[in-house]
């Protein structure tokens, strides 16, 4: 088996999106099947490009100048969905770039073990995506999509303290807020594919958010930092403007953060 590493800079460096997570599930297969065996496989280093490969299509902009179609058309379903669709294939190579581009940081294989779960799930929530556009007639790659999703990774590609709290602990955090009331547009439509789709991603993207939570409080007891007003610091470092509510409490409690850890950040400092 390929070292770890190796793995993940194979699966940023593939350009189509089904093939792109097809590898990533092939690859977190063999690391679970290492593991729930017993061994310690090798981390190893890699060269992780600086931006993954993409499919040619969606076209993507500049976030102002993609069209906002209403969420209650069947125009709008669809565009909500290449929506996040877009963003799981993100949230992949997100999910493998923690690993390669962070390799040389000495970290537990716990640390492994999550993230390679974490881009297993997410290759599947793209793929549930895909199936579900393709039932409505279009597809991943038909409409125009978000060109700053991958802004969060070139901020943070010399800090990992930086990526966790960005990327698992604002960026996906984000969606606990919002993915109930996709869920509600879908299913006051009847589109159960839609619903069954949002419900399972919902599910388990508290545990991608944990994961991101549990690995930052862990640098900062290893470092003797306060985690609030690191994540404070580093939030107001790298992430680009205040952060919205309404929050989801509930889940983000559940995933160990705490109210107090965001919403001093509504109000940009």
């Amino acid at each position: 088996m390929k070292p770890l590493a190796e793995m993940a800079d194979d699966v940023l460096r593939c350009g189509d999106g089904r093939a792109k997570t097809a590898l990533s599930r092939e690859y977190a297969a063999q690391w679970q099947a290492a593991r729930a065996d017993g061994q310690t496989p090798r981390i190893g280093r890699a060269d992780p490009p600086l931006h993954p490969a993409r499919p040619d299509r969606p076209e993507l902009l500049n976030p102002r100048d993609v069209p906002h179609r209403k969420p209650g058309s069947p125009a709008g379903r669809i565009a909500l969905l290449h929506a996040v669709a877009h963003i799981e294939l993100n949230a992949v190579d997100l999910h493998w770039d923690i690993i390669a581009r962070f390799a040389h940081v000495d970290m537990p294989m716990g640390f492994y073990d999550d993230w390679v779960k974490a881009a297993d799930e997410e290759s599947k929530h793209f793929n549930l995506m895909c199936d579900c556009l393709e039932a409505l007639g279009s597809s991943y790659g038909a409409l125009p999509a978000h060109a700053g999703m991958w802004r969060a990774a070139e901020d943070t590609v010399n800090d990992l303290m930086g990526r966790l709290a960005v990327v698992p602990m604002v960026l996906e955090a984000r969606g606990l807020d919002v993915t109930p009331g996709m869920i509600k547009i879908f299913r006051n439509a009847g589109e159960t594919q839609a619903v069954d789709a949002l419900e399972t991603i919902y599910s388990e993207e508290v545990a991608h958010v944990a994961y991101g939570s549990k690995w930052f409080h862990f640098l900062c007891g290893r470092n003797n930092e306060d985690p609030k007003e690191r994540f404070h610091t580093l939030v107001r470092t790298y992430f680009h403007g205040a952060l919205k509510p309404p929050f989801n409490e509930e889940k983000r409690a559940e995933a160990g953060i705490p109210p107090d850890f965001y919403w001093p950040l509504t109000a940009k400092v």
